[in-house]
């Protein structure tokens, strides 16, 4: 068993703190990924349980035990890099050796390792090339049996498929997968990509600033999103995000957005959830496929018109307007057929978030 907390994390770089009490459990066999812009802290917080990074304050356990204070050779984890850092001048099965070697391991003992490590990899018709003979998917496969080969209590990777074009990328997210289930090893990933991010999560931490935002699996991170930055950074395209106000209608509640004019129909329960803060600014928060779009004019549905499409080939992404205010639409392919066409929207309310204006927090109401 492996598993790793971070307790009360902070680390400065000169005046500027880049990890804020970051508290964190990871459990055995978990694949967790660290997900943020770039500056956000997620590498920083990566190599600081790789012991390559100190940290000023709090705790790093692994298994119960402190080990801020170890060197990184004493913590027993393993970490791929973005770079390959493979050695050029020797083969992959001595590349995939030399961790073993440095520990003095018999010579059958290693070959048994190195060819079982090349099985589950796939590569072991390619333990006698050089790097310069393979792909970068080939040459990623060898770094990571290279981290894989000593069985590491936890294996750490920052962005180890982001060099790889796109196609190259979606396999080598699969072979990664397949990997983690197959060894069952803690895994800890850094990405900025969410869509490696919501493909290889078992729970994704998503951090800003150096400040986690939200834990959770990645149907919660989308589905339930605890303040604005995660519900604009996770899902693409982005969530929908306007300012609105809710008002009682003859009994119901009627939702306007910012510069649509008229308001959406949405249940009366509403009004009693946001308690007491219907009549205020919020920001609605509302994903294209919950924008529902319709030829022929109907009840709740109001009238937009189409400004850009996005044909993605099984879908498109539609930009509805709605007096002065934008809202995106996910339809099916050409069901929208030119831009400048009249269409009718309304809102799904069993996919409609809200948030308090001024602290970005989620109300956390749900119809």
């Amino acid at each position: 068993m492996t598993q790793i907390e971070l307790r009360g994390v902070q680390k400065w770089f000169g005046a500027v703190q880049v990890i804020k009490d970051l508290n964190l459990s990871i459990e055995d066999n978990e694949f967790i990924v660290l997900l943020g812009q770039s500056g956000c802290g997620k590498t920083t917080t990566l190599r600081a349980v790789a012991g390559l990074e100190t940290i000023d304050e709090g705790d790093i356990l692994i298994d119960g035990k402190p080990v801020q204070h170890l060197k990184a050779a004493d913590r027993d984890i393993a970490m791929v890099f973005q770079s390959f850092s493979l050695y050029p001048h020797m083969s992959v099965y001595e590349n995939i050796a030399f961790p073993l070697r440095a520990t003095r391991m018999k010579k059958t003992d290693i070959d048994k390792a190195v060819r079982d490590v090349a099985q589950v990899l796939r590569i072991s018709d390619l333990l006698d090339r050089r790097p310069s003979a393979l792909s970068g998917g080939d040459m990623q496969r060898v770094a990571i049996g290279r981290a894989l080969v000593r069985r590491p209590k936890a294996m750490l990777m920052d962005e180890p498929i982001g060099a790889l074009d796109a196609k190259l990328r979606e396999e080598m997210r699969a072979e990664i997968k397949r990997l983690h289930v197959k060894q069952g090893s803690t895994t800890i990933y850094v990405t900025h990509d969410q869509i490696e991010a919501m493909s290889l999560a078992d729970r994704i931490v998503i951090m800003h600033e150096g400040v986690l935002q939200q834990v959770g699996t990645p149907e919660d991170v989308y589905g339930h999103p605890q303040n604005l930055f995660v519900a604009q950074f996770v899902g693409s395209p982005v969530m929908n995000v306007a300012p609105a106000a809710v008002s009682d209608s003859a009994g119901k509640a009627s939702v306007t957005v910012e510069g649509a004019g008229e308001g959406f129909a949405f249940p009366s329960e509403l009004l009693s959830k946001l308690n007491g803060s219907a009549g205020k600014p919020l920001s609605l928060g509302i994903r294209p496929e919950g924008v529902i779009v319709a030829h022929e004019a109907a009840e709740g549905f109001l009238p937009a018109e189409a400004h850009i499409i996005e044909p993605l080939g099984s879908y498109d992404i539609v930009d509805l307007k709605f007096g002065s205010q934008m809202l995106r639409a996910r339809t099916r392919s050409g069901f929208v057929a030119k831009a400048g066409d009249r269409v009718f929207a309304r809102l799904d309310p069993t996919q409609t978030h809200f948030f308090d204006t001024a602290s970005g927090q989620s109300l956390g109401v749900k119809l």
